[in-house]
């Protein structure tokens, strides 16, 4: 405290008593702000995802430099008498050391447009557009080391302004989750935004000396210290994210797909484990952003999730107690619902439940559907997080639609079975399940790590989703529709859907969303992974061939990065030596 009362004893003296010599040697006293390190957002395991580094701008006053800087001239007059004998300048004189000092000036804004890589007379071009003003960027957040080199051109006018720029290392990887922050250092989009309270620190205030060219040269007095922001540690964990997105932009690139969308969940906690996106941008490249390009697809999007939903049909049914696990079902390609009718793919013939989900018989589920009174059914779809919003707080999540439970006919009963007449997230369709992985528990789904979710709820019962989860492992084997979703060494549950995409004059014969939605180990579930490709192009647009060998991909190395025991022998073929005799 002593030693602050000095310097401030010593800042009066010299700004009130000692007023000549501050002007004499053109020092003056100001107060600065100072610029606040924003809080690191980081994954699970502390990797940094978002951090913030020192970024000088390059500040001028045009009214300074469009003028001769009196001090700089002086200097050099003291120069040139030393140079001739200490004698007295005469007028030409003066003249000429103003010339050689315009000069130096001129070829100092040429090095200062060179390294702030300025086209040439860009700078005149401010100090005429800007002759009356106090300030104006010349460059914002550029390299340390080059603000030196700035620095080191003494131009009066020229201030070097502390900021800090916002570095991504992942890149693409995470662009959707975290979003960018302005030239201000201010969030703009999704994590970078919800979270800017939390993120951004208070700048703080201090007294210093300043020189004629307005560079600090001593601190005076420290008024306020800056707070920095505070971090955010989300639940995203980086390994699996990069699987995730590695796999996902390989999908989308093979099936020369519109875009994909991607989501892992931890299956105990409701942990959002990774959440990627295709196509991608990269946040440490603003001056290449387009609006819309930086949506969270899996957040913010919907889709009508087709056969995705049919284990939920299911559910219900089993759960009320309108049918029993061996019931039969005829499925003859063709089943009328009033003036509709709903088809299959092919022609099943009698099917147990079981059947039903293993070959997607939509024949099957609809006639499920028409078993249960429309309010129970609709309040099952209901329960499990349709038409809700996740309540992430991510921006622009969304809550999907439900039909209109009051509205509903028969066909709408129908069609709603499989998937048709309603709008998911990938992130609702990953909630919901949960439920099926969970024993028969929705979690509640989080961006930011946590031990526990203590807003799960029971929405079936655990008999139900244990046996819905191993008709669902039927769905993975060659009698399946999801053979390429299999895990080496992990029994898996899942299901396909292939749902046509809705256009303003009814559904397209040629544009599809190709799905899949799954756990494992299917014994004891760990993660949930819901793949959606939009629009694939390539050929296959079935879930089971696009989507699946996606889900395969990050499930199994997702499964060995978290270490989770597999609960499968290894089914590849172990070769014995022969011995000999």
């Amino acid at each position: 405290m002593s030693c602050m009362a000095v310097l401030v004893v010593r800042a009066i003296h010299l700004q009130v008593f000692k007023k000549d010599f501050l002007q004499d040697r053109s020092r003056y006293v100001d107060t600065v702000s100072i610029s606040s390190y924003r809080g690191i957002i980081e994954d699970r395991n502390g990797e940094a995802l978002a951090i913030s580094s020192p970024a000088p701008s390059i500040t001028v006053n045009p009214k300074e430099l469009g003028q001769d800087d009196e001090g700089a001239v002086s200097q050099m007059e003291k120069q040139f008498r030393k140079e001739h004998g200490g004698e007295k300048l005469s007028d030409s004189q003066k003249q000429e050391v103003i010339g050689l000092y315009r000069e130096q000036k001129v070829a100092k804004i040429r090095q200062l447009e060179k390294l702030l890589d300025l086209p040439t007379g860009k700078v005149n071009n401010i100090l005429v557009e800007k002759k009356d003003k106090g300030f104006a960027y010349l460059a914002k957040k550029i390299n340390p080391d080059l603000a030196e080199q700035v620095k080191a051109l003494k131009l009066a006018g020229v201030g070097i302004l502390r900021e800090f720029k916002r570095f991504y290392p992942s890149g693409e990887v995470t662009a959707h989750l975290l979003g960018f922050t302005n030239a201000e250092d201010v969030g703009q989009v999704a994590l970078e935004k919800s979270y800017e309270a939390l993120l951004k620190g208070t700048d703080g205030k201090k007294r210093v000396i300043k020189d004629g060219l307005h560079q600090v040269i001593a601190d005076v007095e420290n008024i306020a210290s800056p707070i920095p922001g505070k971090n955010l540690e989300l639940s995203i964990d980086q390994r699996i994210q990069y699987l995730a997105y590695r796999e996902l932009q390989n999908a989308v690139t093979v099936n020369k797909a519109k875009s994909g969308a991607l989501v892992v969940l931890d299956a105990k906690t409701g942990e959002i484990l990774a959440a990627v996106n295709q196509p991608s941008f990269n946040p440490n490249a603003k001056d290449e952003l387009k609006e819309g390009l930086y949506r969270n697809r899996a957040f913010t999007e919907v889709f009508e999730p087709g056969s995705t939903v049919k284990p939920f049909t299911v559910a219900a049914a089993l759960e009320g107690k309108y049918i029993r696990p061996t019931d039969l079902f005829a499925t003859d390609g063709v089943f009328p619902v009033g003036n509709h009718t709903v088809r299959d793919t092919h022609h099943y013939g009698t099917l147990d439940v079981e059947g039903v989900i293993k070959k997607s018989s939509n024949i099957g589920v609809a006639k499920m559907a028409l078993k249960m009174p429309t309010e129970y059914f609709w309040g099952m779809f209901n329960k499990v997080g349709f038409g809700a919003s996740p309540a992430t707080g991510f921006p622009g999540e969304t809550d999907g639609r439900m039909p209109v439970m009051k509205r509903m006919r028969d066909f709408d009963k129908a069609v709603l079975s499989f998937g048709y007449g309603l709008n998911v997230s990938v992130l609702q369709l990953a909630r919901a399940y949960t439920a099926l992985a969970d024993d028969g528990v929705l979690h509640s789904v989080s961006l930011l790590k946590r031990d526990e979710d203590v807003d799960a709820q029971r929405v079936l019962s655990q008999k139900t989703a244990k046996t819905v989860r191993t008709m669902m492992e039927s769905v993975i084997t060659k009698e399946g529709t999801a053979y390429e979703a299999r895990v080496d060494g992990y029994r898996v549950a899942g299901k396909t859907g292939t749902a046509k995409k809705a256009g303003a004059h009814g559904y397209s014969a040629n544009s599809y969303f190709a799905l899949f939605a799954g756990l494992a180990p299917a014994s004891n579930p760990r993660l949930v992974v819901v793949v959606m490709i939009d629009e694939p192009s390539a050929g296959q647009y079935y879930g089971g061939l696009v989507s699946a060998p996606v889900f395969s991909k990050v499930m199994g190395g997702a499964l060995r990065l978290l270490g989770v025991t597999p609960d499968q022998e290894n089914t590849m073929p172990i070769l014995l030596a022969k011995k000999t005799p």
